[in-house]
């Protein structure tokens, strides 16, 4: 009887053991899933993170290239004024020199001979008498 007794008793250890080993297996199993909800969490976390600094990223450089566009046409607009008043003012020369190549040749044509020269300097004292 000892012999049952003993196996008995045996059995309701392993049992006992098997039992708390479950328990133990059980609490394992929530810590597990408890850290991988965490390690979720935190990916989740970090992945928006991620997100928001790509984002803030990409509009800096939108922001940047904007500034940078803005002031290249402004360059290029001050760039063609400039140039437009230099021809403007290049034209304004020549057509200067001409007038006075026009006016230079007008009289010397009016004033080649001596009978035009006394009746040009008449015509002059003339106006003048006039007025």
């Amino acid at each position: 009887m000892n012999a049952v007794n003993d196996r008995e008793e045996g059995i309701k250890n392993a049992l006992a053991a098997a039992e708390e080993a479950k328990k133990e297996m059980q609490n394992v199993t929530a810590d597990s899933e408890k850290l991988l909800k965490e390690a979720r969490h935190e990916r989740e976390a970090m992945l928006k993170e991620a997100r928001e600094i790509k984002d803030k990223i990409v509009a800096d450089a939108k922001e940047q290239a904007q500034v940078e566009g803005d002031k290249l046409v402004k360059q290029a607009q001050a760039t063609i004024e400039s140039e437009k008043k230099a021809a403007v003012a290049d034209i304004k020369n020549q057509v200067a020199e001409l007038s006075i190549e026009i006016a230079e040749k007008v009289i010397k044509d009016q004033l080649s001979g001596k009978d035009k020269q006394l009746k040009f300097v008449g015509d002059m004292l003339d106006d003048i008498k006039l007025k």
